[in-house]
């Protein structure tokens, strides 16, 4: 296969008519670049220069191979430029995961993203599963994945926000009645639950489990933002993270006490690139925005935070 130094050295005397000239602007020497193209010339089995007394004219051949060595030259040129750009995390392409419940959390720095790099190509996919997020990122289908914290030792996880775990409610409902909730509190309560393709349900399930608490599930949703929804509706009472409470809620919103706060972090299957750790940079600046409402119904609950249970 041709050397890429030799389709230089073709390119450089197409361009300058002369092997001596071409030596100067390769800064390589005369017999190195005859060198160069007489592997060139065995490798095509033609030949591609003619050498006259004024210097050198390229054969037919010469011409054809010269327009596919400029298109070489060029897309390793770009290659370099590419890889700089991904090094100086000023460009490239960012494959982004999260789970389902983390969209809202993961959004907002992607508008950021699009607005001040739209050189750099962002895809997101989501999932109501762990497993298969980090499925995602073990087989490199993805960069990072935004998920709660607890991932196997064989990732690399970046913290990059706490996240509250709340109670959604009717307003009328007794529970809303007051400040903050205790989770025994829940005992004997309709449940607006999730469905166990959603990875809040094991985890919900086990939660109670280890507090002795017993729910009746009425219903069951794969879309963690429709679980408050439906609470408010009047159907009973969800547990989920701040994140899936949007902004207008009509139901009631409680801290539990002590307050649930699970970790939410980038997950990567090494050490960050450059671009990948700006992006995780930003999203441990912005964090997990809370709706004004939401918060002022949250901040009458003077509680110490508490780690949410495994």
């Amino acid at each position: 296969m041709a050397s890429f130094r030799a389709l230089e050295c073709l390119v450089a005397v197409a361009d300058s008519g002369s092997i001596t000239e071409a030596a100067r602007l390769l800064h390589s020497s005369q017999p190195a670049v005859s060198h160069q193209l007489a592997a060139l010339e065995r490798e095509t089995r033609t030949v591609l220069l003619r050498r006259e007394p004024r210097g050198v004219k390229l054969t037919p051949a010469g011409r054809a191979a010269v327009a596919d060595a400029r298109r070489a030259i060029e897309a390793a040129a770009s290659a370099v430029r590419s890889a700089r750009a991904v090094g100086e995390a000023t460009g490239g392409s960012l494959r982004l995961a999260c789970a389902q419940s983390l969209v809202s959390v993961l959004a907002p720095v992607v508008h950021e993203w699009h607005r001040r790099h739209p050189e750099v190509a962002i895809t997101v996919r989501e999932s109501t599963s762990p497993d298969e997020l980090l499925g995602f990122v073990e087989s490199d289908e993805v960069d990072l994945a935004l998920m709660p914290a607890s991932v196997p030792d064989r990732f690399t996880v970046t913290v990059v926000a706490d996240e509250e775990i709340v109670l959604a409610a009717p307003t009328d409902h007794l529970l809303a009645q007051q400040p903050y909730v205790r989770l025994a509190e829940l005992d004997g309560a309709c449940l607006v639950h999730f469905a166990p393709e959603n990875g809040l349900s094991s985890w919900l399930d086990r939660s109670l489990a280890e507090a002795g608490v017993r729910t009746e599930p009425v219903m069951r949703t794969a879309v963690t933002a429709v679980a408050p929804q439906l609470a408010a509706a009047g159907l009973g009472v969800a547990v989920c993270p701040v994140s899936a409470i949007s902004a207008g809620f009509p139901g009631a919103v409680r801290s539990f006490s002590p307050r649930w706060v699970r970790q939410l972090a980038a997950v990567t299957s090494a050490e960050p690139d450059p671009l990948a750790a700006r992006f995780i940079a930003n999203l441990r600046t912005r964090g997990v925005r809370v709706p004004r409402g939401v918060r002022a119904q949250l901040a009458d609950s003077d509680v110490k935070p508490a780690p949410v249970p495994a």
